[in-house]
């Protein structure tokens, strides 16, 4: 069964206990066990389920005994047979209890897992896991033997010894390559910068329309009409 995680900061318990599981939601109804109990099946708290008799320690009801009709998980709350209130239209409620304020005076061991939970808990107590410890493996290191060197590099440094120094290539001259003449091409008159020029000059362009303001309009018309 997986525990809840220990938190430091309250808003990440406040949504910690939100958005638990139902399996962590049973363990937070836990109460305590009465001395009795608790000597006679040797375990200090046990979550609380429907048909346990409780008594109620803290708060307005203290000092109620009575048996669990309801375990609400949701809103963590207990519900007592005796432990009830009149609306003023007439009707009884339920008042709801939180497991912080109650002792488990009697235990409902109708449930086969319920017995095996308080026997196994009976024995670990009695046997604790023995820790055993386990003896160190000695590894013997092999023993480091001379490295010995082979016949055949010796021959191949001799082999280098005796090698002739090998001539110097001669330096290799260099060709100056000249580069082919192209023949000119023949220009034509036309394509010359000066004959454009002047084809230019001849032709004549179109003639351009100049705006005029409307005041000078206006003052050559009234001139024309003098």
């Amino acid at each position: 069964m997986q525990a809840p995680k220990p938190l430091t900061k309250p808003t990440k318990q406040r949504k910690m206990l939100y958005h638990a599981p139902a399996h962590v939601r049973h363990r937070l109804l836990a109460a305590h066990l009465s001395e009795g109990l608790s000597a006679s099946h040797e375990v200090k708290s046990l979550p609380v389920r429907s048909g346990d008799t409780v008594r109620v320690m803290r708060g307005d009801h203290r000092g109620v005994e009575g048996k669990v009709t309801r375990v609400d998980l949701a809103k963590y709350r207990l519900y007592l047979e005796g432990l009830t209130r009149e609306k003023v239209d007439g009707t009884t409620v339920f008042l709801s209890v939180h497991p912080s304020k109650v002792i488990i005076t009697r235990l409902n061991l109708d449930d086969k897992w319920r017995k095996k939970i308080l026997e196994t808990k009976k024995e670990r107590r009695e046997k604790p896991e023995e820790v055993v410890e386990k003896p160190e493996e000695v590894v013997e290191k092999p023993e480091a033997r001379p490295v010995e060197e082979p016949e055949e590099a010796f021959e191949v440094e001799k082999a280098v010894e005796e090698k002739p120094a090998l001539k110097k290539k001669a330096p290799r001259k260099r060709i100056k390559r000249t580069a082919k003449k192209t023949p000119a091409k023949k220009v034509s008159e036309k394509s010359k910068p000066e004959a454009r020029v002047t084809e230019k000059e001849e032709k004549p362009g179109p003639k351009r329309r100049v705006r005029r303001s409307p005041r000078k309009t206006a003052e050559k018309t009234e001139e024309e009409g003098q």
